[in-house]
């Protein structure tokens, strides 16, 4: 990180992913040079939400993608809570049954994308081989046969935007990565926020503290978050006054931020004007 601030002054430009009215503060702050005291700022673009539109899943992953989009299409609107870690976000195999009961006792229909747990090989972030989840193994006895009617598992992998984007989705467990939390926002699904490394926590600092799009999951931090705290907390979001407040909030937000990328809106303008810049610069003339 120290690096890259180093870098700034020499930067024709910085290219945010997201919108001038999510991150006003931030960008503000940004703008004034406080990263760099005493040095040149360049301009600052916020040219997002820019997420992925799940075009190029091919192979294995489009086979999975229509069974889980199939099995949402027969739930309930607004009636499915979504849990997943990202790419690399791997829990312990207790952490992985406490999840499990926390969820068949919450009583509610969930997708949750399962990965294998975490081997010697393996630190929190994933990095490493991994093998495919054997669910038979992994999860409390029965438990499969006792959620089937109301529970869809993924393994491994799961088409994030079009199941975030589905309207049978009415909330989202996630680790709080800012892809996947833009992919919340551009969907208006409010967030159970489980930061696991990096930057994930001050992400949900901000998704809870400044956004209020999502509360965060009680004991996070905690070497293992219990099935009690899973539940309580997933009963909350589905359930209560609270919970419902918080939808509106994130319903309001993903207006915002269709507004900023439309033709007009902030995001759209500030790409034009990075496009502007670019034809503009000496580094982007075309050489004799």
């Amino acid at each position: 990180m120290i690096r890259v601030l180093e870098c700034i002054p020499d930067a024709e430009g910085i290219l945010v992913n997201s919108f001038e009215s999510l991150d006003a503060e931030a960008v503000r702050v940004l703008r004034d040079g406080a990263c760099v005291p005493g040095r040149r700022m360049p301009p600052v673009y916020c040219i997002g939400p820019l997420i992925a539109d799940g075009s190029r899943d091919v192979g294995v992953e489009k086979v999975e993608k229509a069974e889980c989009v199939a099995w949402l299409d027969e739930q309930p609107r607004g009636s499915v809570v979504f849990l997943c870690f990202g790419s690399m976000g791997l829990f312990s195999a207790e952490q992985i049954k406490e999840i499990a009961t926390g969820l068949e006792r919450s009583g509610q229909r969930f997708l949750w994308v399962v990965r294998s747990p975490r081997n010697e090989n393996q630190g929190p972030q994933g990095w490493g081989p991994s093998s495919e989840p054997d669910l038979e193994t992994l999860l409390p006895e029965g438990f499969l046969k006792r959620t089937k009617q109301r529970g869809f598992l993924a393994k491994s992998w799961a088409p994030q935007v079009e199941v975030l984007n589905h309207e049978a989705v009415g909330g989202f467990v996630t680790h709080c990565g800012w892809n996947s939390a833009l992919e919340a926002i551009m969907a208006g699904v409010p967030m159970i926020g489980w930061p696991l490394y990096a930057e994930q926590g001050l992400n949900k600092l901000f998704l809870v503290e400044q956004m209020r799009v999502a509360v965060p999951m009680e004991g996070y931090a905690s070497e293992l978050v219990a099935a009690e705290e899973v539940e309580a907390r997933i009963r909350w979001l589905m359930e209560s006054e609270g919970g419902r407040e918080l939808r509106e909030r994130a319903a309001a937000t993903k207006q915002r931020a269709a507004e900023a990328i439309r033709e007009g809106g902030s995001s759209h303008q500030a790409l034009l004007d990075v496009v502007k810049t670019l034809r503009n610069s000496s580094h982007f003339q075309p050489q004799a």
